[in-house]
């Protein structure tokens, strides 16, 4: 409803003077508009487009520069954001550090892709770490999940957690990615194990209070490890027994949900509802396999997506109220 129309109505019930809806309506008309979430969007997409814009610079040039040259002017600027965001930083709290500015939080998050770029290109030109991958993406993810918890900064901590969960999996299996294998039962079960840890972690850091609002993170990436891997695994039939599997996500999917109602989140609503209904539905039909024939199985099919269809109408219309936030609005 338009600030305009709300006015009016509350003029019309009488529960507003005409000098309050006109002071009312001067004031919506002068106050100043934010520009906070466009200004974040430009910065991030300058940071992309600078990197980005480096690379493709430092590449039609490397013939006139030289390897060294590159190797130091990239180290140069890594560590010029990482000493520029460690001079602005706050002191060090368990709780949440109120951020030193928008400069130095986007110069971290530079410095962590211009490392990322660096490590790449040492290892690409120099075979720095030889064929130690694991070694390459476990000095990444040590190094993030530092600066996200001194510096206090999210956008770092998914950072550290994308390097380990990549460590991860090429520890168990390293010749997976080479041998277009992404899909085993190795590398199911460390993603599974991994995002178990990661929302205990989550559950830790809540209960704690030790960076409590990095909470969300563990638990959102988390969550999605471990439901992705386990559904992937299920329809992929790479680790057995399914039903243990369809267990796993109902008992996990179940649990955002009931986080989600907690922290009125609408995403971990939607996520743990979406998850659990592949895995109810899949569950589903493979008991139905052995109820009777095609014919059974394709009758119940059509029942179950009515229905299911319905009661997901249903929960979209009532998302607001199911995260509590229906009030809010």
């Amino acid at each position: 409803m338009r600030v305009s129309s709300f006015i009016a109505e509350l003029r019309f019930c009488g529960l507003l003077l005409p000098e309050q809806a006109a002071a009312i309506e001067a004031h919506e008309r002068t106050r100043p508009f934010s520009l906070h979430y466009e200004i974040r969007t430009l910065l991030y997409l300058g940071i992309t487009l600078l990197s980005g814009g480096l690379g493709v610079l430092l590449y039609e040039h490397l013939d006139h520069l030289g390897h060294g040259v590159v190797v130091a002017l990239m180290a140069l600027l890594t560590a010029a954001c990482f000493a520029y965001a460690a001079r602005h930083r706050r002191p060090f709290s368990w709780a949440q550090v109120p951020s030193a500015g928008l400069l130095p939080d986007y110069l971290l998050l530079l410095g962590c892709l211009l490392f990322l770029a660096l490590e790449g290109y040492l290892q690409a030109q120099y075979t720095l770490f030889g064929t130690r991958y694991g070694l390459a993406l476990v000095v990444p993810a040590v190094l993030f999940f530092y600066l996200a918890y001194r510096l206090d900064h999210r956008g770092v901590l998914s950072m550290g957690i994308t390097a380990l969960a990549a460590w991860a999996g090429l520890s168990v299996q390293p010749l997976s990615v080479f041998e277009n294998q992404l899909l085993t039962g190795a590398v199911s079960r460390a993603a599974i194990g991994l995002g178990a840890a990661l929302l205990v972690l989550g559950w830790l850091s809540e209960t704690r209070r030790r960076k409590a609002h990095f909470a969300y993170t563990y638990l959102l990436l988390g969550g999605n490890l471990l439901l992705a891997a386990a559904t992937a695994a299920m329809f992929g039939e790479v680790l057995r027994p399914a039903g243990l599997l369809i267990l796993l996500i109902l008992a996990v999917s179940a649990g955002l949900f009931w986080y989600g109602q907690k922290t009125h989140s609408h995403l971990f609503l939607l996520l743990g509802t979406a998850y659990g209904y592949v895995a109810f539905t899949f569950g589903l039909f493979l008991g139905l396999r052995f109820l009777g024939g095609e014919d059974v199985v394709f009758g119940l099919a059509l029942y179950y997506f009515v229905a299911s269809t319905a009661a997901a109408i249903w929960f979209l219309t009532h998302l607001k109220r199911l995260a509590g936030t229906a009030a809010h609005v």
